[in-house]
């Protein structure tokens, strides 16, 4: 079968690579239909996530048919499923908590060590994304191997196409998510820092849950025009003094919540941020938390931060004073996907929640690297990259 696979900074290819097969009784083939980059894969096209290995398949955003099942898989030939990214036994102390992101049997053993090293406990297995969460092959490809198939995959409609769905895998809940960590009340004014895919998903959540305002802070034009048709106010962080202008859009108060939709790779001029750019470059793990650091300083004595943002390794001068003195609620984690899908899924049938605005290219899986390439370069107008295994290449 073809697969995007990695092979170093900046250095993706599609090739041509083993088919998978059913290895364990609840394992499921997925014929893949659908697939995205996702903004945290740049972080493994830029070379800041260890545990990477050259022809490791990318992709944890996707969806397909089911081709063939084990005998303990509860799905069966021929449905259509999105497929959480992150894999989940099912039995376990957290997933019977529905803390599905914590899960602690889905990270093989052999591959614990490193992230268990790192934090103190080992992550749960993600798909396509790095040895520390289990090597799993990813669904940047024409087929994929789902273990727990009894666990994760949604059966989605007919009537309901890939693009109204595809973003159940992932970045939809995670946007839902970052909003329900927020705590979100009907009088509160939230602030979301970044409006890529989950930037903009937060926003429309926040809103759906009831948020009397919500403030969009990012400085490409065409993300801020997409989160103001949301219904949010905005911020180009270019132009303008982030911390003052929300201190006056809140009478001196500050914003009772705030997202960091952004991670460790955040834009930001103080002198901190730049030399953690160097440190990354150098391969010194330093994560690139401005964004965690102004959100933290912002948000108004008592309030919530909400962090779906990825970070993966330390962070200089972090303003610890700052989370004491002002008492503030951080909530952090990768999604526990499972546990929002028949809602979503729900409220996307209902019209309630609306996930192709977002999409701005559809590439055949063969173009994958261009779409790596131009959702890192060109943000402003490549706003989510869907990839299509069997749709012809463009001349």
């Amino acid at each position: 079968m073809r697969a995007l696979t990695w092979h170093g900074t900046k250095d993706v290819r599609v090739e041509t690579v083993d088919d998978p097969e059913i290895v364990n009784p609840r394992d499921a083939i997925i014929k893949v239909s659908s697939t995205a980059i996702c903004g945290s894969d740049l972080h493994l096209y830029d070379g800041v996530i260890p545990g990477m290995m050259a022809g490791d398949i990318l992709g944890h955003e996707f969806m397909g048919e089911v081709v063939e099942t084990g005998p303990a898989s509860t799905l069966q030939k021929g449905q259509r499923v999105v497929v959480p990214f992150t894999i989940s036994c099912g039995g376990c102390f957290h997933c019977r908590i529905e803390q599905y992101s914590a899960c602690e049997n889905s990270n093989p053993v052999e591959k614990q060590d490193a992230s268990a090293m790192l934090y103190g406990h080992p992550m749960a297995g993600l798909f396509g994304y790095s040895h520390m969460t289990g090597g799993y092959s990813g669904g940047q490809a024409e087929y994929v191997r789902v273990p727990f198939s009894d666990i994760g995959p949604i059966v989605v409609p007919d009537h309901l196409e890939d693009d109204k769905v595809l973003f159940l895998s992932d970045i939809l809940p995670t946007g839902w998510m970052a909003a329900e960590n927020a705590e979100i009340q009907p009088d509160d004014t939230v602030a979301v820092w970044g409006c890529g895919p989950v930037g903009l998903f937060a926003v429309q959540s926040a809103l759906a849950m009831g948020a009397a305002r919500v403030i969009a802070i990012d400085h490409y034009p065409h993300r801020l025009e997409l989160s103001h048709k949301l219904g949010a106010e905005t911020i180009n962080f270019r132009e303008t003094h982030v911390r003052e202008a929300l201190l006056e859009m809140t009478g001196g108060i500050g914003v009772d919540a705030a997202i960091d939709a952004v991670g460790m790779e955040a834009h930001g001029f103080a002198i901190d941020n730049m030399l953690d750019v160097v440190k990354q470059k150098v391969g010194i793990g330093a994560d690139r938390a401005s964004v965690f650091k102004q959100a933290l300083l912002a948000v108004r004595p008592g309030g919530r931060l909400s962090v779906p943002g990825v970070y993966g390794g330390m962070t200089d001068k972090f303003p610890l004073g700052a989370l004491m003195e002002k008492g503030i609620t951080v909530r952090a984690g990768q999604t526990h996907v499972q546990r929002y899908t028949d809602r979503l899924l729900a409220m996307i049938e209902e019209g309630v929640l609306d996930t192709t605005f977002l999409i701005s290219h559809r590439l055949p899986l063969e173009e994958a690297p261009r779409g790596y390439r131009c959702f890192r370069e060109e943000q402003n107008t490549w706003t989510k990259v869907v990839l299509k295994p069997g749709m012809e290449t463009q001349q």
